[in-house]
């Protein structure tokens, strides 16, 4: 399975979610909002999930072996860098 495709929508810079993204495999399926969250030990990917009754969250989507999950997680990175490199930096107002 490779990924073909990935895509990132920023979100606020308030907040601990940073992006959404969407990775498309081997031109054929997508899977949409995986999160890129800045959490106690930097960034993570959170996959698609659902509210399950008392505040739990369930995984609607997800990689079955480390391996694909890593590659996951590398894409939407250098997708996330790449975004960010390429945003104008804004001068402060004098």
């Amino acid at each position: 399975m490779n990924i073909t495709d990935v895509r990132i929508r920023k979100i606020s810079d308030d907040g601990k979610m940073k992006a959404v993204a969407s990775v498309t495999f081997d031109d054929e399926f997508v899977v949409h909002d995986i999160k890129v969250i800045d959490g106690q030990n930097g960034l993570f990917v959170a996959m698609p999930s659902r509210k399950m009754g008392e505040g739990d969250f369930r995984d609607i989507a997800h990689p079955l072996v480390s391996e694909l999950r890593n590659r996951i997680r590398d894409a939407i990175f250098a997708a996330y860098e790449k975004m960010l490199a390429e945003e104008p930096v804004s001068t402060p107002a004098e």
